[in-house]
Order: structure tokens, then C-alpha cells, then sequence
């Protein structure tokens, strides 16, 4: 139901209260799931929060294998010890089955779920004859996908496999015997090792026992024919029957990521980066300037990249190109320039894999069809024995998965290529984590990072977000997307831009730079799905639901948010503790007040009720006894001393003289001046006039007493007005968001109560900012979460020999972030679309 008009407020009024009411009033953003009490223990040391540093490229992945190995290492030790094969506790695929399935599934799954998954779970020398990890080295044209949408992994681990050396930095320790394997993988800018056990999901329930089968025979026959052998898998296998390299490497890569579910859908490069270390360029194949210039690349002389291709679904074809699947990821295993009997130049490049390993059986589908594919009219006798190109290039025509076709129609035919580019020691890597607040518009932020080069060289510039795919349903309501331009400090026109036009965690540009400085600016937009649940909701959920997926996939984020330096539970913590100091010490300034208000109180009612007092005295003068009133109000009376503790006492002269009825001569003399009238003795006669006297003085006595009754509710009336003006002052500086603290027109320098002047500078400020520091509850829409978008950013720098430094900076005045940020919004000409 739409709200009621407001005709009371203009259009633009309107306008304005929506977006204020839209944005959140205290951006921040989660990061750290679990108190840190409870695993403060656990953490390994790290590097200070939102620190840089710099290292040699492989430093990290050196420490990662070294650490896998010693845990391989103690493994074997106590298997041998215990003679027990490994179980991995972590990651116990056998006893999850059967109930809420922690390492197949994700925290949040559909209410509505399907059956179709394994059907049973055995260790490998259970399921294989003669089980080896690998069988005459890893091969890419031995892969097969299995019951998950994971083709990018598959089609990434095919073009690895094509490198003996590359695979061999993946798997660094294992145990076939113990069933113990250790990997290492990349995440975040750093390397870090996973070891899983040897059991498996097979596709195929076990045999039923409570059937007749006396001897066994039937039980033997259902376990060769369904459980045996790779093809028993229910996920990735290898075509060899018994070689278990590639389902192993699945399972520590579904560890990592907590889950098998998280492999479904992704990115070959992603993938390759997961495994390597790399990073990673989409190439959208009608954007390439100059294709012999990227031919030079795909050939790949020196081997430091390595190529992957996506062929999409188009409106001519919607489930095939020329024979290759669409929607499906393809390796890039080699290009090579060739001369055919004519002469001519022939650029051909090799591609594997498709979905099924083989060509599909309804319609023969699954490789590319056209020329110079296996069997095609191209591959003359020319090619097959004169020049034996074949043989040198290492292929065989049959089902396999693998096919050649020419670079121009493979630049027909997919839609894009991934180019990820490696790092070896040769090459240094300085990163810079932090957090940006992301508004709604998006552009350009004044969060920037410096580039210092202090040699003239390549670089390789990168801005990276935390790979969400391992905190699978903590990721909250927003995707990011970065940007990024680098520019020379001081100067307007950039040098370089980067942008990924897909959804991508990093974006990268390669330049050679001159020595000097250099600034990125990034830019991150961000897209909201309402639908999905906030970190906060989901944690309020599965803290019960499901408490053992929380504490796994919870671990993984709170590690991840550690790089960002942003506020966690530490801040969190001590923000509370000088919270509650900061009350207490209001509650105490508050009871001081009082009292010291109720002393003052006290105080004038007794001024008013000695200023109201008669003495009744007798005094001589020239001897002639004379009586009067002697108002004890007067201030220069130095027959009234005040004591400590703010009362009136009379001195002793004057006590002595009400006893004897003398009056000192100053005191007579003062009074004769004054023309002070002295009152009569009480049992003096009196007269008509002095009756009257008395009752003047009675009214005037009660006017005084009025007058400063008078007073005191005009002090409370002025009292209640300061108060309320404060608390407006305040409302009005927390709905513009503005910190008032120190300003001119802060509560600091607002006019003080009276009663409050007594109390020190410091107490006042410290009471005042207790007061800015109580939360007032801002009244959003009902069932409106507002905008809140920050996304952790990582700026990573790789360089030859280079000496390179990387800093965080903000703006160095107003007028350079004016056109960066307004409001922290990012506006302005900057807004221009990459």
C-alpha cells in the first residue's frame, strides 16, 4: 500500500526524505562472524590488519607446501602408529551422508531439494582394482565431468594438466597407503595447503544385504558392475579405470570452498588463479585490436600463460556451434603456425574438452565439426606422413575430447578467451588490503592507493575483492564489481583503465611505467538482490538450524575479512567498555548536579527565610533607649559570619546583645544614619503607627517571598528550554549524519545551565559527548533494509626486479575529493562508464 501523499511538503522535500530514509545512517559492514574468544587460539599469525607487504611471488606458495608436507608427515606417523588409514574429521564425507550433508551442500539451500545426489561413499581401494594416482604422468586428455555443473574447474584442470611442471606444484605430498593427500591452493593474494582423506562418492547405492545371496555371488556382481572402477564416480573421474588423481584434486578443491554445491558455476581463469597463483583476463573476442598481436601470445613461446575459452548460446544455435556444446568452458592447450603443401601459413590451435570426455551418442555432438577437425578433408596425406605433423604435435584422431580447428574460427566461434598470466620467482608481489564504503551511485572513490616505482620496468596492477565462493551464503545482498584507473600523481589524464566486462573478483592491466609516482583511483559498483539474506539474518538462523555449516563456512569469512583493517570485534569491544565508562561517568556528573542544585536550593531558601527574620533588640543611644527592627539580610553586616557547610550563624557580639539588651555605638551610629527603625522589646507598648509598620513589613515579607518564588520557576522554565534545545541540536545532527563534535555550533559550545558551571572543562566535555554518543533509533520504512554496501578490496602490484611500494591514501584537501565524492557518494565527472 502506497503512503499518503504529504501535501504539507514540496515534491523536492519528498524526494529528499525518501533518500535519506533509503541510505543507512551507520554504513559497516560484518566481519567478523564469531566472537573472537572463541577461536582467539586457533588463528595463525598474520599480518596487521589492512597492512601492505611485499615479498617474492612464490614466498607464500613456498610456505604453504612446506607447512602440507609436515602435516602429511605426522599423518602417515600416527596411521602407522594406530595402523588406521586417515579419516579426515574436517571434511568426513562418510559420515555426513545421511543427514544435513555439510560437505555436499551449502548454509542456505532451497526448501525443495533434489534426490539425485551420490549414492554411496568408500574409500578407493574399496571402489578401485589397482588403484594409482597417476599413470604415466597427468594426462588433459583423461578428464571427464561428473553429476556437477563445475565444466569451468574441469576445463581449467585440463589446460594445467597439459604442464607436468604445473601439476606437480598442486599435489606436493600424498600417501596412497594411509590415504592421506596434500594440496596447495591460492586465495586472496596467499597461498594455503588442504589435505583430505581417500573417500569417495559413488554414484550407486550398496547392495542390498537383507536380499537372498547365500554365497555372495550377487553382491560381488552389483560391486564390479556398479561400484567398480572410475566410471563409478558420481562426480569428476579420470578415463583410466584406476588412475584417482583428478577426483582427489576435486574433493580438496571442494574442501577449500567448503563444499561440493560451491563448484557449481564459475570461470576457467578463476579457476586456474585458485591453482596457480595467476591472474587472470577475460578477452572478449570482438574487442581484440590487433589479433596477430594476441596470436603472439596464444603461441605462448615462454610459457607464461595459460589460455582457457567459453563459447556461449546464441539465437542461431542454442545448444551448439559447428558441433562444440554451448554454455561451456574449452582449454587452450596449444597453437602452432604450420605451412601446408601449397605454402601457405596455417594457424591451427588445439582445444579440449568437452563436456562428456566423448562425442554424444543421439546426435554425435560434443567436438567441432568443422575444417581441421578429426577426420576432416584438410588432413591430407600431406599432413599425415609427409611432414608427420601429426605425430609431432602429439595427437590422435578419435572420441577423445581434444580436436583441432584454425585460430580464425575459433575467434568465430567463442565469444570469449580467459588469458591468465603466472608468476614465478623471478617476479615480486606488494599488496594492500582495505574497506570502501560503496555508494549507490557509482564512481570513482577518494580512497586511493599510491604507486611508487623506483626503477623503470613492467608492472602488473591488479584490484581484487575477497573471493566470496568460500563463505557460500554469508556474502550478504551485494555483488561488487571493480574498476580501477592509474594515473601520475598530480595529473588529470590516466595512463591506463581497467575493467572486466563480466562479473569478476579482479580486474588488471599490465604497463611499463616510468620511475616515479602513480595513483589508482578505484571504483566498485555494486548490485543489490533484496532477496537474498543479510549476514546478520543468516547468522541469527543457523546459530541453531544448522550450527556445524555456520562454524565451517563462518571461519572461512572471518579469516577472509581479517586482511580488510576494518572495524571488528576488538573495535567492537572496546567501543562498548568506553561506552559504559562514558555513562557512568554521566551518572555521576548527573548526581553531582543534584546535589549541588539541592544545595544551592537549599541555600536560597534560607536566605529568604533569614532576609525575612526580625530581631527584636534594644539599644542607647546618647543615653536614651531606643527599639527597632534589625533585618539580619544585610550583606555588609559583620555581625553574621558564614559557615562551611553554607548556613547563617550569628555571631557571638550578637547573641551576648540579645541577652542584654546593648547595642554596640558603630552598630546604633549605623543605624542612626540608615534611619534604621529599631523594634520595641516585646513587651513594649505600641501604637496605632507601629501596628501599621508591622504590617508592612509583613507584606513586604511576603512579596519577597513571592519574588523569589518568581525567580526560581523562571530559572526551571530557562532550565527546561536549554534542555530542550539540546535535545533538538541533537536529533538534527544525527538525521544529517554530520559529526558536530568540536564545532562551532556542537553541544560543546551551546550556553551551560547554571547549576552545571561549577563542574570542570573536562567534565563537561566528556558528559556532553556521552550525550552525542546514545544511539537515537532512525525510523526506516517498514520492511526496508537500507543501503549499506562496503566491500573489501585487495590492491596487488607485480613487478621484475623492480623496487615498488604501495600505500593507502585519502585526499589531500577539499577541493581534490570534491570531485570524487559528495556526501560519500561518489559523483562528478568521473562517472563516466569504463
Amino acid at each position: 500500500m502506497a503512503p499518503k501523499p504529504d501535501f504539507n511538503k514540496t515534491p523536492q522535500e519528498v524526494v529528499h526524505d525518501f533518500w535519506d530514509k533509503y541510505f543507512t545512517k551507520k554504513p559497516g559492514k560484518v566481519t567478523s562472524i564469531f566472537p573472537r574468544s572463541l577461536y582467539a587460539s586457533l588463528l595463525p599469525d598474520t599480518d596487521p590488519r589492512g597492512s601492505s607487504s611485499s615479498r617474492n611471488a612464490v614466498q607464500s606458495y613456498e610456505a604453504a607446501a612446506k607447512e602440507c608436507c609436515e602435516k602429511v608427515a605426522r599423518i602417515v606417523k600416527e596411521a602407522n602408529r594406530t595402523n588406521e588409514k586417515f579419516t579426515d574429521l574436517d571434511f568426513n564425507i562418510e559420515r555426513d551422508r545421511g543427514g544435513l550433508e555439510n560437505c555436499l551442500k551449502g548454509l542456505i539451500r532451497p526448501e525443495k531439494d533434489d534426490d539425485s545426489g551420490p549414492g554411496s561413499v568408500h574409500r578407493v581401494d574399496w571402489s578401485f582394482d589397482e588403484p594409482k594416482f597417476t599413470k604415466d604422468g597427468y594426462s588433459s586428455s583423461n578428464l571427464r565431468q561428473g553429476k556437477i555443473g563445475n565444466c569451468w574447474w574441469i576445463a581449467a584442470v585440463t589446460t594445467i594438466a597439459n604442464r607436468q611442471d604445473l601439476m606437480n606444484k598442486i599435489c606436493v605430498a600424498r600417501d596412497e597407503q594411509a590415504g592421506v593427500y596434500g594440496f596447495v591452493f591460492y586465495r586472496d593474494g596467499d597461498w594455503f595447503s588442504v589435505v583430505v582423506d581417500d573417500f569417495l562418492y559413488l554414484r550407486s547405492r550398496d547392495f542390498d544385504h537383507g536380499s537372498y545371496d547365500p554365497t555372495g555371488k550377487y553382491a560381488r556382481e552389483y560391486k564390479e558392475r556398479h561400484q567398480t572402477g572410475s566410471v563409478a564416480l558420481h562426480f569428476a573421474d579420470c578415463l583410466d579405470p584406476n588412475e584417482t588423481w583428478l577426483p582427489l584434486l576435486e574433493k580438496a578443491y571442494a574442501k577449500a570452498h567448503g563444499d561440493y554445491e560451491a563448484l557449481h558455476g564459475g570461470w576457467p581463469s578463476e579457476a586456474v588463479e585458485d591453482m596457480m597463483g595467476g591472474v587472470g583476463t577475460e578477452v572478449k573476442v570482438n574487442t581484440i585490436l590487433n589479433k596477430d598481436k594476441f596470436w603472439e601470445q596464444l603461441v605462448n613461446v615462454d610459457g607464461d600463460f595459460v589460455f582457457t575459452c567459453t563459447c556461449t548460446e546464441d539465437d542461431v544455435a542454442h545448444d551448439h556451434k559447428g558441433g562444440m556444446p554451448t554454455g561451456h568452458a574449452y582449454s587452450i592447450l596449444k597453437a602452432t603456425e604450420e605451412v601446408d603443401e601449397d605454402g601457405n601459413k596455417v594457424r591451427l590451435v588445439l582445444i579440449s574438452r568437452n563436456p562428456w570426455g566423448k562425442r554424444s551418442i543421439r546426435d554425435g555432438r560434443g567436438e567441432w565439426n568443422g575444417p581441421w577437425s578429426d577426420g576432416s578433408k584438410e588432413w591430407t596425406p600431406y599432413w599425415q606422413v609427409t611432414t608427420k605433423t601429426l605425430k609431432r604435435l602429439g595427437h590422435t584422431f578419435g572420441d577423445n575430447g581434444t580436436f583441432w580447428m584454425t585460430y580464425q574460427d575459433m575467434l568465430r566461434v567463442v565469444d570469449s578467451i580467459d588469458r591468465t598470466r603466472l608468476f614465478d620467482e623471478k617476479w615480486t608481489v606488494v599488496q594492500q588490503w582495505t574497506s570502501i564504503h560503496v555508494g549507490w551511485i557509482a564512481g570513482y572513490h577518494n580512497t586511493k592507493f599510491i604507486l611508487e616505482v623506483k626503477k623503470a620496468g613492467m608492472v602488473v596492477v591488479v584490484l581484487s575483492q575477497l573471493d566470496v565462493t568460500y563463505f557460500e551464503g554469508l556474502a550478504g545482498q551485494y555483488d561488487f564489481q571493480p574498476y580501477f584507473i592509474l594515473r601520475k600523481e598530480g595529473e588529470v589524464e590516466h595512463i591506463c583503465r581497467a575493467a572486466n566486462l563480466r562479473h569478476g573478483r579482479s580486474v588488471n592491466c599490465e604497463i611499463e611505467l616510468e620511475a616515479g609516482r602513480y595513483e589508482v583511483l578505484p571504483k566498485i559498483a555494486a548490485i543489490r538482490d533484496s532477496d537474498k539474506k543479510t549476514v546478520e539474518d543468516v547468522v541469527r538462523k543457523y546459530a541453531d538450524h544448522n550450527p556445524a555449516k555456520l562454524r565451517q563456512v563462518g571461519m572461512q569469512y572471518d579469516l577472509a575479512h581479517a586482511k580488510g583493517g576494518v572495524p571488528d570485534e576488538d573495535h567492537i569491544l572496546t567501543r562498548k567498555k568506553e561506552r559504559k565508562k562514558r555513562k557512568e561517568r554521566k551518572k555521576r556528573n548527573e548526581r553531582k548536579k543534584r546535589k549541588e542544585q539541592q544545595r544551592c536550593n537549599q541555600n536560597a531558601r534560607e536566605m529568604a527565610q533569614l532576609g525575612s527574620r526580625v530581631f527584636t533588640t534594644t539599644t542607647v543611644t546618647n543615653g536614651r533607649e531606643k527599639t527597632g527592627d534589625v533585618k539580619q539580610a544585610d550583606a555588609n553586616d559583620k555581625q553574621e559570619e558564614r559557615t562551611g557547610d553554607g548556613k547563617l550563624e550569628v555571631a557571638e557580639d550578637d547573641k551576648q546583645e540579645e541577652k542584654t539588651g546593648v547595642v554596640r555605638p558603630e552598630d546604633a551610629k549605623d543605624d542612626k544614619e540608615d534611619n534604621t527603625d529599631v523594634a520595641k522589646p516585646e513587651d513594649a507598648p505600641t501604637d496605632g503607627k507601629e501596628e501599621g509598620e508591622e504590617k508592612k513589613d509583613q507584606e513586604k515579607k511576603d512579596q519577597e517571598k513571592k519574588d523569589q518564588e518568581k525567580k526560581d520557576q523562571e530559572k526551571k522554565d530557562q532550565e527546561k528550554k536549554d534542555q530542550e534545545k539540546k535535545e533538538q541540536e541533537k536529533k538534527d545532527q544525527e538525521n544529517e549524519g554530520e559529526n558536530t563534535e568540536g564545532t562551532p555550533g556542537s553541544a560543546e559550545n551551546q550556553p551551560q545551565p547554571e547549576e552545571a558551571r561549577g563542574e570542570t572543562a573536562t567534565e563537561e566535555s566528556e558528559e556532553e559527548s556521552d550525550e552525542e554518543e546514545e544511539d537515537i533509533p532512525v525510523q526506516y520504512p517498514e520492511g526496508h533494509v537500507p543501503w549499506n554496501a562496503v566491500c573489501v578490496v585487495g590492491f596487488l602490484v607485480y613487478s621484475q626486479g623492480l623496487e615498488v611500494t604501495v600505500t593507502l591514501a585519502e585526499t589531500k584537501n577539499m577541493e581534490e575529493g570534491a570531485c570524487l565524492v559528495v556526501d560519500s557518494h561518489a559523483v562528478g565527472p568521473t562517472m563516466a562508464r569504463l
